[in-house]
Formats: structure tokens, C-alpha cells, sequence
């Protein structure tokens, strides 16, 4: 198994700017893993597919302000994006250029979008120390003012969304509640709160876990062997309540439809402590890596985006449905004009 096993070619029009409206608009793909079968509906329709006492699994992470401006002493401009707490008034981030930023360097947050040039009140700004220092522009900040931090800062969006988000809320799911990701569980994206009534109302149970999206969002693999590819760790909860759901869930013989890649990372990862087992909550730091060959503990199906070529994403829905089963689906989806990648279509798989 080769990284470029997950790769396929995507003209840049069907990468989707700008989020579709209402939410629930957007084109559904339905792949059946057992008749290898593909179909082609809206989201709206996904209540077709869930049946009573089906548990769907969400992620609730919110996402932060967390693309931040700043400068060196010597006026050089750098980009912060928050990526994790990792103490008290600490941050591990990812800083460009940080070249020349090693450990004792001092910076300034300054609001983004401004001139970093011109002068502005000192209480406008928040100073921050390189605590320590990583590979790949990974430095962890100690910031003098963290109550004051988000209002410094950008919602950050994918580097291959290039429109203006004019509503800043269309970036977040409509049941995010958590603070603390750099980027959005975008297979909720699609979920109005009418649907998900709906959904209650005809017995299906809904099921909010917590993972907060981190550094692999925006790192490919890179390494000719995916095994090779360091994963880095994103905080997950599932309470009590949630592991017990799903515990009842896979013991009475109900499906489990997850949500999500991370979701399906946490619950997965939370099945391998035996967390849900035996109907406890898990909290914890996550970095499992699901490759084909993987065998799923919690999941029967799963609702997800379309994925770039290359990515942990692509790999993990791969080991899900079949290498093979996905670059095919993937294949007619570029042929039928889906909408690709964070504001895009989506995909069932059964």
C-alpha cells in the first residue's frame, strides 16, 4: 500500500467555494457496500435511509477564531493558526514563516486584517513567547492575555477556499456548542435543525460526542508509505451517556451511523480503550490512524464529504467501503459535476 494508491485527478471548478443554501440542498451520493451499488440523491432525502432506532453519531466541536495576525520585533508579519490548549494561556500552533522563530522569541497578535504597520492602542494587541519549537512551524505559545484572543482572530478556512465567507456561521454545524477547533466537522455541515427534529421525531437517536479538529486537516501525507505518516493527537470526549447509547446500541443489533471522519476517529478510538464496552466515557488525546485493513468496532454506516487526494480522509473512508469502491464513486462524482471537499456534496455509505 502506497500513499499515491489515494490519489485521483479533480478539475479545480468542482472544488466548492462558497456553501450551498439551505444547507440541506446540497447532492447526496449513496454507495452500498454490500451491492456496490452508487446512487445519486439530495441530503434532504438522507431521512430515507435512517430507520427507528438507528443512533446517529455528530461531533459538537465548535470552531474558534483561530487564524490570528502577528509580528516579530522586527515588523516581519506572521500568520498564527491556534491549533490546541496545551496549558494555561499556552497554545500549540502552526506559525508562517517560523524560520527564524525559535524557542524565547516574542510576538505580537495584533487584530487581523489591519495594517500591522501602523500604530494602534497596546490594548489591542497581546504578546506572546515561542515556548517550544517543532518541525514543520509547530511552536507552542505562551500568550500574556488569552481572554482576549478570540476577538483578535479570523474563523480559519481551507487553503483551497478562495471566496470570502460572508456568514461566518455556515462554516460552523448548527449543534456546535464546544470551542476548540481550527477547522469544521464538515460532514455536518449539511444538517439543518429541522432535519435533525425530524429525525428524533421518528425515533431515531442522536448521539453528540466532542473531537476537536487539529494539524491533520491541513497536512497531507506526504511519506511514499502511509504508514510512515506521523498522526498528530486532537482532544476527544464521549461522556457516559454517549458511550452507553452506543453500547446499548451494537449490543440490541441497532446501526450506528457516524457522522463525520472524526467522529469516527473518536468513537473508534474510544471502542479500542473499551470505553464503550462496558458503557463508560472516554477523554482523551486521539491519533489513531485508520488505513484499509482497519476493522471498524462502532460503525455500520457513515455520512462524509468528498476528500482530497492523498489524505488521512480519503484513506479512512477507503478502509470503510474499499479502496477501489471509493476512486470508482469518486470517478462518477467528477463526472456527475459533485461539489468537492469542506463546502461541498456529500456521501452516504451503507
Amino acid at each position: 500500500m502506497k500513499t499515491g494508491d489515494f490519489d485521483y485527478v479533480l478539475p479545480p471548478e468542482l472544488i466548492a467555494q462558497t456553501p450551498v443554501d439551505p444547507r440541506d440542498s446540497s447532492r447526496l451520493m449513496v454507495l452500498d457496500r454490500t451491492a456496490k451499488s452508487v446512487g445519486h440523491r439530495r441530503f434532504s432525502e438522507l431521512p430515507d435511509f435512517i430507520r427507528a432506532g438507528d443512533v446517529l453519531v455528530f461531533n459538537d466541536t465548535r470552531v474558534i477564531p483561530a487564524r490570528l495576525a502577528a509580528r516579530k520585533d522586527t515588523g516581519a508579519k506572521l500568520e498564527v493558526l491556534l491549533l490546541h490548549r496545551v496549558g494555561i494561556n499556552k497554545w500549540q500552533t502552526l506559525v508562517r514563516p517560523a524560520k527564524r522563530l525559535p524557542i524565547g522569541s516574542r510576538l505580537t497578535v495584533v487584530p487581523s486584517g489591519q495594517n500591522m504597520s501602523a500604530s494602534r492602542p497596546a490594548e489591542a494587541e497581546i504578546r506572546a513567547e515561542v515556548v517550544e519549537a517543532e518541525d514543520g512551524g509547530i511552536r507552542v505559545l505562551a500568550f500574556d492575555d488569552e481572554q482576549s484572543l478570540f476577538s483578535l482572530g479570523t474563523v480559519p478556512l481551507p487553503p483551497y477556499i478562495h471566496e470570502p465567507l460572508r456568514d461566518p456561521n455556515r462554516y460552523q454545524t448548527v449543534y456546535s456548542r464546544v470551542d476548540g477547533s481550527a477547522a469544521a466537522p464538515t460532514a455536518g455541515l449539511h444538517f439543518t435543525p429541522e432535519m435533525i427534529d425530524g429525525l428524533r421525531r421518528g425515533g431515531v437517536r442522536c448521539v453528540f460526542v466532542t473531537l476537536h479538529v487539529g494539524l491533520d486537516t491541513f497536512r497531507p501525507v506526504r511519506e511514499e508509505d502511509p504508514l510512515a505518516h506521523r498522526m498528530h493527537r486532537e482532544f476527544g470526549i464521549v461522556s457516559g451517556e454517549a458511550a452507553l447509547e452506543l453500547s446499548m446500541a451494537k449490543a440490541e443489533g441497532r446501526r450506528v451511523v457516524v457522522v463525520g471522519t472524526t467522529a469516527m476517529r473518536l468513537v473508534e478510538a474510544a471502542a479500542q480503550s473499551d470505553a464503550l464496552k462496558r458503557g463508560h466515557g472516554f477523554s482523551g488525546w486521539v491519533d489513531l490512524f485508520i488505513l484499509p485493513g482497519y476493522r471498524f468496532s462502532v460503525a455500520d454506516a457513515m455520512i462524509t464529504n468528498f476528500h482530497l487526494p492523498k489524505t488521512t480522509l480519503l484513506m479512512l473512508v477507503s478502509a470503510f467501503a474499499g479502496r477501489e469502491f471509493i476512486l470508482k464513486a469518486y470517478e462518477d462524482a467528477v463526472r456527475e459535476n459533485y461539489r468537492f471537499y469542506s463546502f461541498g456534496d456529500a456521501m452516504l455509505i451503507v
